[in-house]
C-alpha cells in the first residue's frame, strides 16, 4: 500500500507558494503598506509588552499596590483617545496611524535613554501609550475600510494574525538577546523604538485621503449603548490580566523577562491559526456566539490565575499559569467581535471610527481605576481575591454578550 503526503511534497509546496505570491500581487497596495506597518508595530509590541513588567520590578522594585497605581498614568492616554482623535479630525486615519507609531517610537527611545528616573520614565511611558492607544481604533477602522462589506471580521482576523506572527519576532529578540547575549532593558527599548519609527515611515506613505476624513469629532448615540457597555466590561477584564497576570508570575513564581518572551511566542504561534479562524467564526456564527464563548473561557482563566498556587506541585502550578497567560493573550483577540458588532449596527459609516475611539476611552475609564483597587485587594486579601473579582466580571460579560443583536436599530 502506497502512502502519499500531499501537504509536504515539493510540488504541493510550490503550488501553495505560487498561489500565495499571486494573492500578494493582486493585493491592494494600501493593504500591503498597512500590513507592513502593523507587522513592525507588532515587533515593537512583542519587545515592549514581554519585558515591561520585569523592567518595572527590576528597576523600581514595585509592590502590587504601587504596580496597580501605576496603571492610572499608563492608561490615561486610553481615556483621552476620543479627545485625541477629535483633535486630529483634520487628518486621514492613515496619517493618525503614522503619528501613533511615531509616539510609540519616541516613547520607547526616551525610556531607553532616561528610563532610570521614575519621573522621566512616567513622561515617556505616557507618550508611548498615547501612540499605542490612538492606534487601537484606527487599526480596526482602516482594516474594515480595506475589506469587503461581508468579510470585515475575516479581514480583522487576518490583520490580527499578521500582527501576532510579527510579535513572535519581537519576543524572540527579547528571549535570545537577553538570555543568551546578555542584553539589558536599554538595548531592547532602543531596538523597539527604532522599529516603531520604521512603522511610522511606512504608514505615512499610505494614501487613503478620504478614509473618514469628514468623520465627526465626537459621537455618542444611545443606540450604541450595548457596545459602550461591552467596552466598559472589557476594560475591567483586560486591565486585571494585563496588570496582575504577569505580576503573579513575577512576584510569586519569580519568572524572568525571557520567560514572558517565550510565552508570547507560544501565543503568537497559536495566534497565527487562532486569529484568522476567529475572524471566520465571527462572520459565520456572529458576534454574540463568539463573545459568549469568550466570557466562559475568561472565567476559567480567572480561576486558574487565582488558585493555581494551591496545586501541590510547583511545576504543575507553573504549567497552569503559563496556560492561563497564553490563553488570555489569545482571548484578547475577541475584541474584534465588538468592533464588527459596532460596524454592523452603526447608523452611518462615518460613526464607526469616532465610536471606536470612544469605546477605547470608555474601557480605559474603568481600566485606570480597577488596577488601583486590585492592588489594594492583593495587598489585603491576597492575589486570589483579585481574580475572583475578575471571574465576576466575566459572568456579567456573559449576560450582556447574550443580548447582542446585529439587526439595524
Amino acid at each position: 500500500m502506497s502512502i502519499s503526503f500531499p501537504v509536504w511534497c515539493p510540488s504541493s509546496v510550490a503550488r501553495r507558494l505560487s498561489a500565495f505570491l499571486a494573492r500578494m500581487r493582486r493585493m491592494n497596495p494600501q493593504l500591503k503598506l498597512f500590513l507592513a506597518g502593523i507587522a513592525l508595530l507588532s515587533i515593537t509590541g512583542g519587545i515592549g509588552e514581554s519585558m515591561f513588567n520585569n523592567f518595572l520590578s527590576d528597576t523600581f522594585d514595585l509592590n502590587a499596590g504601587a504596580r496597580g497605581l501605576l496603571e492610572f498614568p499608563r492608561e490615561l492616554p486610553g481615556l483621552l483617545t476620543a479627545l485625541f482623535a477629535g483633535a486630529l479630525f483634520f487628518l486621514s486615519e492613515s496619517r493618525i496611524a503614522a503619528f501613533s507609531a511615531l509616539c510609540i517610537g519616541v516613547g520607547m527611545l526616551g525610556i531607553a535613554i532616561w528610563g532610570a528616573s521614575w519621573t522621566v520614565m512616567l513622561v515617556f511611558m505616557f507618550v508611548w501609550n498615547t501612540g499605542a492607544h490612538m492606534m487601537m481604533p484606527v487599526r480596526s477602522s482602516i482594516g474594515m475600510d480595506l475589506a469587503h462589506v461581508e468579510h470585515k471580521g475575516r479581514r480583522l482576523g487576518q490583520i490580527q494574525g499578521v500582527g501576532i506572527a510579527a510579535s513572535i519576532v519581537g519576543c524572540a529578540a527579547v528571549w535570545i538577546l537577553m538570555k543568551y547575549l546578555g542584553a539589558g532593558y536599554r538595548i531592547m527599548f532602543i531596538i523597539g523604538g527604532i522599529v516603531a519609527l520604521g512603522a511610522a515611515f511606512i504608514l505615512f506613505t499610505m494614501w487613503m485621503p478620504n478614509a473618514h476624513l469628514q468623520r465627526p469629532k465626537f459621537v455618542f448615540r444611545r443606540q450604541y449603548w450595548l457596545y459602550y457597555t461591552l467596552a466598559f466590561l472589557f476594560g475591567a477584564r483586560k486591565q486585571i490580566f494585563i496588570t496582575f497576570g504577569p505580576w503573579v508570575l513575577i512576584k510569586i513564581f519569580h519568572q524572568p523577562a525571557y520567560i514572558f518572551a517565550q510565552l508570547w511566542m507560544v501565543a503568537g504561534v497559536l495566534g497565527i491559526i487562532f486569529q484568522p479562524a476567529l475572524g471566520r467564526a465571527i462572520d459565520r456564527f456572529g458576534e454574540r456566539w463568539v463573545l459568549m464563548v469568550d466570557s466562559g473561557m475568561v472565567f476559567g482563566v480567572c480561576i486558574g490565575y487565582g488558585y493555581a498556587h494551591l496545586i501541590g506541585s510547583h511545576a504543575l502550578a507553573l504549567g497552569v499559569l503559563y496556560a492561563c497567560f497564553v490563553g488570555d493573550l489569545l482571548l484578547f483577540g475577541t475584541n474584534i467581535a465588538r468592533d464588527t458588532y459596532l460596524a454592523k449596527i452603526a447608523l452611518k459609516p462615518e460613526d464607526v471610527a469616532p465610536s471606536l475611539s470612544l469605546g477605547v476611552s470608555i474601557n480605559h475609564a474603568v481600566s485606570m481605576s480597577v488596577p488601583a483597587l486590585g492592588g489594594l485587594m492583593w495587598m489585603k486579601y491576597g492575589h486570589a481575591s483579585v481574580f475572583l473579582a475578575a471571574a465576576g466580571v466575566a459572568v456579567v460579560m456573559l449576560f450582556f454578550s447574550n443580548r447582542i443583536r446585529t439587526s439595524c436599530p
